[in-house]
């Protein structure tokens, strides 16, 4: 794809692939279930080390991030529509017979298990253990690269810094046990997406997730 196609492919998408946060702000959609809480290590970064930018023009986009660096996008939308097309019944009534994947990455996976997406709903969609395949909040991906792409809790790390993780295990669990051993240096960036926001990062570069709550997002790879 041309250079100057791909960027104003990056510029359409902004308003497209923006995560739903755990919908707390206009109501839960119905995912929130009567049960124990999410657990106690589920929480925001004390200090986002991301920039967040509300008035960033397209020229400024493509010369400071779009092959650099990721930035969190501001006031692009209040993701209404969206928490309205995925309310708990809404996605039962639609896709409840239809058999998702589960898996622990994306580049790098071992673990999967295939079923019916109301068996996952209603059986598995609870708040994670550290070791578990887990669904609910705590629940999340472990570090894994691919193109670029727009995606509440996450990590990132260039391409040339590998960080050290075992694909099967969760972010819960490399956050508990790995990240608080790690220099200043060595840590990663990580910032907590909200409603509204689109995190960007360019190609290639390592992220890992954490849900802190039941979540509801889109992510798309841009080629």
């Amino acid at each position: 794809m041309a250079l100057g196609v791909r960027l104003l492919l990056l510029l359409a998408l902004w308003t497209l692939a923006v995560p739903a946060r755990s919908l707390r702000e206009a109501g839960d959609g119905g995912w929130r279930r009567p049960g124990p809480g999410a657990p106690a290590a589920v929480a925001e970064e004390e200090r986002c080390t991301v920039e967040r930018r509300a008035d960033l023009s397209y020229a400024e986009f493509v010369q400071r991030y779009a092959f650099s660096r990721p930035v969190i996008l501001q006031g692009l939308t209040d993701n209404s529509r969206f928490r309205d097309l995925c309310s708990r019944q809404r996605l039962l009534a639609l896709f409840g017979d239809s058999v998702v994947r589960l898996s622990t990455a994306n580049t790098y996976s071992y673990q999967k298990v295939d079923l019916p997406f109301q068996e996952y709903v209603e059986q598995m969609l609870h708040p994670q253990d550290p070791f578990s395949m887990g669904n609910g909040a705590g629940s999340g991906v472990p570090f894994h690269w691919h193109g670029p792409g727009f995606s509440e809790r996450w990590f990132l790390y260039p391409p040339a810094k590998t960080p050290e993780f075992h694909p099967n295990k969760t972010t819960l669990a490399w956050l508990r046990d790995t990240y608080p051993a790690l220099a200043l240096s060595a840590r990663p960036l990580e910032c907590t997406i909200h409603a509204g926001e689109v995190l960007y990062f360019p190609d290639r570069w390592w992220h890992a997730t954490l849900n802190l709550d039941t979540s509801v997002f889109i992510s798309t790879f841009l080629s």
